[in-house]
């Protein structure tokens, strides 16, 4: 593949616009932060870990009762298993915060939203309101709008 080049001859990352991002801390803390939440609930569904059904019984609920494609199954499950390594090292935060943001954006409407917004604190409801859910989408998208921040090799690759 021919590399592009700027007219001083420099050159330029293809698809720089997703490693694009600056030097500031916030975007940092927003990343481990959603790493923290996002890995146990990938690590439930791949390996079954903390107390999850692990690949084979995640892989059968969605296809059986929730009626979820093979394969858009098997990737709400990379991606939360996948992304929080991702979001640790920084690397490709942009397409991260796309990923996240579409995953539960999909989640708020297929499962929760009838629910309505509160959790279910005091177990009087027929399952967990989508508050949750909107901050990881907050959280997804203002790292798709200023990717890795300070220490992620999206700020390396990007000079």
């Amino acid at each position: 593949m021919k590399t592009l080049t700027v007219p001083d001859e420099t050159p330029v990352f293809p698809l720089r616009w997703v490693v694009a991002t600056n030097d500031e801390a916030a975007p940092l803390v927003i990343r481990l932060m959603l790493a923290l939440v996002l890995f146990p609930h990938g690590a439930q569904k791949l390996l079954g870990w903390f107390g999850g059904y692990g690949f084979d019984g995640t892989m059968q609920y969605f296809t059986e009762t929730v009626n979820l494609p093979y394969l858009l199954s098997i990737g709400i499950i990379l991606i939360e298993f996948v992304t929080p390594f991702l979001l640790i090292a920084g690397l490709f935060t942009r397409v991260v915060g796309v990923l996240v943001s579409l995953l539960f954006t999909g989640i708020i409407l297929t499962a929760h939203v009838k629910v309505g917004f509160f959790m279910n604190w005091d177990g009087n409801q027929p399952g967990e309101g989508f508050e949750y859910h909107l901050l990881i989408v907050a959280m997804a998208v203002s790292l798709l709008l200023s990717g890795g921040g300070k220490l992620s090799l999206d700020n390396r690759l990007a000079k």
